[in-house]
C-alpha cells in the first residue's frame, strides 16, 4: 500500500527513513555486500529536476550492484502514465518531487506498492539580500529571510515593490506547490482547499500573481533563465525574485550568481517536496529487491550528507546536516494540500483562466510544400490538442488555450501569409477554440520556406498590438518549420533586426520546434538569441509534434 502522509518536520522525516531501512533489511538484501538479489537494473520514470541525482546514482550502482536507469517526464504527464497504466511493464518505479497530486487518484494509489521519501525541499520565494533588506525583511545568520508571511509577500507585490518568476502549475510541481501554498495561506481556512474556497480568494490571488513576470515548464530551466538575465540583463531584465524549490534557490550561488537568492521561510508555512522513490505494484520481485537496496543506500547517513551538500536538499535525518548549516534549514509548517483531484484541478484551471496574467502567443507555422501529407496532419493534430481535443487526459485539461489568451496563427511558405488572431473568452471558449481548429485545418502546403521573414512579421504584429490590453501578458512566439529556411531573411538578418527591437519585444522568447529537416543547431541559436528554448520533434529520441506543442505550453 502507498503511504499518504507528507511530513515536513525533521522527526517525521527520520521516522520515514527508519521505516524504509527496516523494510529493506526485512527483504534480506544488504547493499553493503554489493548484491541486491534482483536483476541489477531499476527502471525509473522520474521528474526532470532529479537529473542532478545521477552522479550519486552512479556511485550507488558501484556499491549496490543496481543501475538506476532514469527516464524523465513532466509531473502531470507522469501522473497520466501511472493512472492510465502506461508505466506497467516499462518501469519498476516512479520518482517525482511529490506524490501528493498522484495520490489524489485511486488508480494511481493502487499502482504504487511502496513509496519512500528520500530528501526534502519546500517551495518558497527567493530574493537577493539587497532586495530583502530594502523591503525591511529580516535576514537570519543562516542566510535566509524570516518573519515574513505569504500575506507579507503579497503586500510587497501589491505595492509594486516585488516581482518574480515561477513555473507553470500545469507543467511543474514547483509551480503547482507554490499555487497551492499561496492559495492555502491567503485563504487562511486551516483546512484543505475546496472548489468553493477558490472564488473567495480569487481577488487576492490575482493581486499576488500580478507580480509574476515570466514562467517556464521546469524549475531547472526557470533558474537557468533567471541566471542568464542576471548576467546579461539587456533586453531581458531579471525579476526581483523567484519562486522555486529552496534547493534550487540555494544552488544559484554555485552557478556564479553573487550571493544567490535567499530563501524566504514563510511564517505560515509552505508545501514541501519530499521526493518519494516509489515502487510500482507491477514491479517484479527482483526489481523490488533492487528498489530496497537503492533506498537503503540513499538513506544511509553518508549519502544523506552528500545529498545535502551536492543538491542543497534537506536530508531525511536532521543530524545529517553539519551543525553550522542547520540554521539555514528551519522546520516549516506544512500548508494543507487539496484533498481531492476536483479541488486541485479547479485551482489549476482558475489560475490559467482567471487569476494569472493572460497569454499572448503567435504561432508561426510552416505550410511549405514539404509539409504535405503526414506532416501537415501532425501539425493539425497538435493544434487540435491545444484547442481542447485531449480534454480526457490529465495534462490535456491544462494544455489547451487559456481563457483571455490571444492566439495568432501566422502561416508562411515562400512568403508570409495573412495572420488570423483569436481571443479565447474566459467563459464558454468552445466556439473560439473550434474556429482556431477550423482555421488550421484549412491550411494547404505549397511553396518554399521563408521562416525568418515570418518571425520578423510576428514581432511587427506584436509591436502593433502593444497597448491593446496586452500590458504584462505572457507573450511568446512558436516557430514550427520542417526544413531549412531557404528564402527571404537569413538568421544573421533576423539577429540584426532583433537587436534593434524595443526592449519589451526583445524579451519575447521564440520557442522553435525542431522538426523534419530543420537545422537543430540554428534553431538552438534562435532560442538562445531570444531567451526561448528549442523543442525536439525530430526523428528518434525526439517527441512527436503533438508532444512538443504540449510541452511548450508550460512556457507560455
Amino acid at each position: 500500500m502507498a503511504g499518504t502522509g507528507r511530513p515536513a518536520s525533521g522527526s517525521s522525516f527520520a521516522a520515514a527513513a527508519t521505516a524504509a531501512a527496516v523494510l529493506a533489511a526485512a527483504s534480506g538484501c544488504g547493499w553493503g555486500d554489493g548484491g541486491s538479489g534482483g536483476s541489477g537494473e531499476l527502471r525509473v520514470l522520474a521528474g526532470s529536476e532529479l537529473a542532478d541525482m545521477e552522479p550519486l546514482l552512479e556511485r550507488a550502482a558501484e556499491e549496490t550492484g543496481v543501475t538506476v536507469t532514469m527516464e524523465y517526464t513532466g509531473t502531470l504527464d507522469g501522473v497520466e502514465q501511472v493512472v492510465g497504466g502506461g508505466t506497467e511493464g516499462r518501469y519498476d518505479a516512479v520518482w517525482f518531487s511529490s506524490n501528493r497530486y498522484l495520490n489524489l487518484y485511486p488508480e494511481a494509489r493502487e499502482a504504487l506498492r511502496q513509496e519512500t521519501p528520500v530528501m526534502a525541499s519546500p517551495v518558497v520565494l527567493g530574493v537577493s539580500e539587497h532586495k530583502a533588506r530594502g523591503l525591511g525583511w529580516e535576514v537570519s545568520k543562516g542566510g535566509a529571510v524570516t518573519g515574513v508571511s505569504w500575506s507579507g509577500i503579497a503586500d510587497a507585490v501589491n505595492a509594486g515593490d516585488l516581482d518574480y518568476a515561477m513555473t507553470g502549475p500545469a507543467a511543474s510541481n514547483s509551480g503547482f506547490s507554490a499555487l497551492v501554498g499561496v492559495a492555502a495561506a491567503l485563504a487562511d481556512t486551516g483546512a484543505a482547499l475546496e472548489p468553493s474556497d477558490i472564488d473567495g480568494v480569487t481577488d487576492e490571488l490575482q493581486g499576488f500573481f500580478a507580480g509574476q513576470t515570466f514562467t517556464a515548464g521546469s524549475s531547472g530551466w526557470l533558474a537557468e533563465e533567471y541566471a542568464d538575465r542576471v548576467r546579461e540583463p539587456e533586453g531581458r531584465p531579471a525579476p526581483d525574485a523567484m519562486i522555486n524549490y529552496e534547493s534550487v534557490l540555494m544552488s544559484l550561488e554555485d552557478e556564479g550568481i553573487p550571493g544567490g537568492l535567499l530563501p524566504v521561510h514563510p511564517t505560515d508555512g509552505a508545501v514541501t517536496a519530499d521526493y518519494p522513490l516509489s515502487l510500482l505494484e507491477s514491479a517484479s520481485d527482483g526489481a523490488a529487491a533492487d528498489y530496497d537496496a537503492v533506498v537503503e543506500h540513499l538513506l544511509s547517513p553518508e549519502v544523506q550528507r552528500e545529498i545535502a551538500a551536492d543538491t542543497h536538499r534537506r536530508p531525511m535525518e536532521r543530524d545529517a546536516l553539519p551543525e553550522d548549516a542547520r540554521g539555514a534549514f528551519p522546520e516549516l509548517p506544512e500548508l494543507p494540500f487539496p484533498a481531492t483531484a476536483e479541488s486541485a484541478d479547479a485551482l489549476i484551471a482558475a489560475y490559467y483562466d482567471r487569476i494569472r496574467k493572460p497569454a499572448r502567443t503567435v504561432y508561426v507555422l510552416d505550410v511549405s510544400s514539404s509539409m504535405a501529407g503526414d506532416r501537415i496532419e501532425g501539425l493539425r493534430s497538435a493544434m487540435h490538442t491545444l484547442t481542447g481535443g485531449d480534454a480526457d487526459s490529465i495534462p490535456g485539461r491544462f494544455q489547451r488555450f487559456y481563457g483571455r489568451e490571444r492566439v495568432t496563427v501566422l502561416p508562411f511558405s515562400s512568403s508570409v501569409h495573412a495572420p488570423e488572431s483569436f481571443e479565447v473568452p474566459e467563459e464558454e471558449p468552445d466556439g473560439v477554440l473550434t474556429s482556431i481548429r477550423d482555421h488550421v485545418d484549412a491550411l494547404r502546403p505549397e511553396g518554399g520556406t521563408a521562416g525568418y521573414d515570418a518571425l520578423d512579421e510576428a514581432y511587427a504584429l506584436l509591436e502593433d498590438e502593444d497597448g491593446e490590453d496586452t500590458d504584462g501578458a505572457f507573450t511568446s512566439i512558436v516557430l514550427m518549420t520542417d526544413g531549412r529556411i531557404n528564402e527571404g531573411m537569413s538568421f544573421d538578418d533576423l539577429a540584426e533586426a532583433h537587436a534593434d527591437l524595443p526592449d519589451e519585444l526583445r524579451s519575447v522568447p521564440v520557442f522553435p520546434v525542431v522538426f523534419g529537416e530543420s537545422d537543430p543547431e540554428e534553431m538552438e541559436d534562435l532560442a538562445a538569441l531570444t531567451g526561448g528554448r528549442a523543442f525536439n520533434a525530430q526523428g528518434d529520441g525526439g517527441a512527436s509534434l503533438d508532444e512538443a506543442f504540449r510541452e511548450i505550453r508550460g512556457y507560455q
